[in-house]
């Protein structure tokens, strides 16, 4: 199986796409985009993948097989997060300085409106039957819950934000996901060291997770949604959250500063950026310490509850300031690795490292 790690690298301005084929990894290109991009990219079923550009008030497209950005599209000041509605024909873009989320015609590739919410939005999430998005209003320390019911009788002008969490004053919640069972969804806050629970049957809290430390970043799950991974990234941990009782069961070391986190199912692997301008700690055997990289950690057949447990790793260098990760399964999306390779080749030196 062949997946591609992306990962958004914001000092660089760049996504650097790097292919697992097997066990081994090689950086297949590196791709220009916007000033300061943020957040993983998200990907359409075929391929069309997007990014924020924060400083340019953007969203990149790109093309998936190809390995190149595709068009920018205008957007509201300090675009961030991102939510692809199901069904495809909108994008929701989060804008931090204008306290809007815009809604994103893709056919057209034109912002068709603003929608108001509370001050500085940062991640989001999107439910599965396309009915609302949760956005975390990092300035005001709510989750903003908008209406998407509109979008399916092509009435963008009725989305509109109708809840506002509460998860605790001054926590400042900077990305959410939901479960596996998309029942729960958790929120990894910058300050305030807990991960908040919001049942997303009642829109209400119903617990929160005390970590190690604040800075929190991501939230990811494992395959069979036994336990959250929440980045820690002020002690360069992955905290390991029992969904059963909401406890940390253990820390797993990651790269200096992580921030995103992404797994991919089919072999139970994690992938974390290590933002960190400089490696803050010593160089230990036993623990990954490379700085602008992203660290693979595998846990097939690793006993998350077992703090001794080891979790083998590796290091993938990228650019600098890597804050985000995604993987994007090529033969998912009816991509074969041999085309993947022709068009690459076929681009010439604008596309091929």
């Amino acid at each position: 199986m062949t997946v591609e790690i992306y990962s958004t690298d914001t000092d660089s301005g760049q996504i650097s796409v790097i292919r697992k084929e097997g066990s081994a990894y090689r950086t297949v290109k590196e791709i220009p985009i916007g000033n300061a991009p943020r957040g993983g990219v998200k990907f359409t079923k075929d391929g069309r993948g997007f990014v924020s550009n924060t400083s340019a008030n953007t969203v990149s497209e790109i093309d998936a097989l190809s390995h190149r950005e595709v068009t920018r599209i205008t957007v509201g000041f300090g675009p961030r997060g991102l939510g692809i509605v199901p069904g495809e024909q909108y994008l929701l873009v989060s804008n931090s300085g204008s306290n809007t989320v815009s809604i994103v015609d893709l056919e057209s590739r034109q912002e068709l409106r603003q929608v108001a919410v509370g001050r500085d939005p940062r991640h989001m999430m999107v439910t599965a039957d396309g009915t609302a998005a949760y956005v975390c209003i990092w300035g005001s320390s709510y989750i903003a819950k908008l209406d998407l019911a509109g979008l399916a009788q092509g009435k963008p002008e009725l989305v509109r934000e109708i809840a506002r969490i509460q998860i605790g004053e001054n926590l400042h919640p900077y990305s959410l996901n939901f479960d596996r069972t998309g029942t729960r969804a958790l929120v990894a806050c910058n300050t305030g060291a807990v991960v908040p629970v919001i049942d997303l049957a009642t829109d209400t809290v119903i617990a929160k997770a005390e970590t190690e430390t604040d800075g929190c970043r991501a939230i990811a799950f494992t395959p069979d949604n036994k336990y959250a991974l929440a980045t820690l990234e002020r002690n360069n941990t992955i905290a390991v959250i029992d969904m059963g009782t909401y406890r940390v069961t253990r820390s797993i070391p990651t790269g200096p500063g992580p921030r995103g986190i992404a797994v991919d199912d089919a072999d139970e692997t994690l992938y974390v950026s290590a933002f960190a301008r400089n490696t803050p700690f010593a160089p230990d055997d036993d623990h990954p310490q490379m700085a602008h990289s992203v660290t693979v950690l595998n846990i097939k057949n690793v006993d998350l509850a077992d703090a001794d447990a080891t979790v083998p790793f590796e290091e993938l260098p990228v650019g600098f300031g890597p804050c985000s990760v995604a993987v994007f399964n090529t033969e998912k999306a009816g991509f074969q690795a041999a085309k993947v390779d022709t068009a690459v080749a076929s681009l010439g030196s604008d596309v091929a490292n």
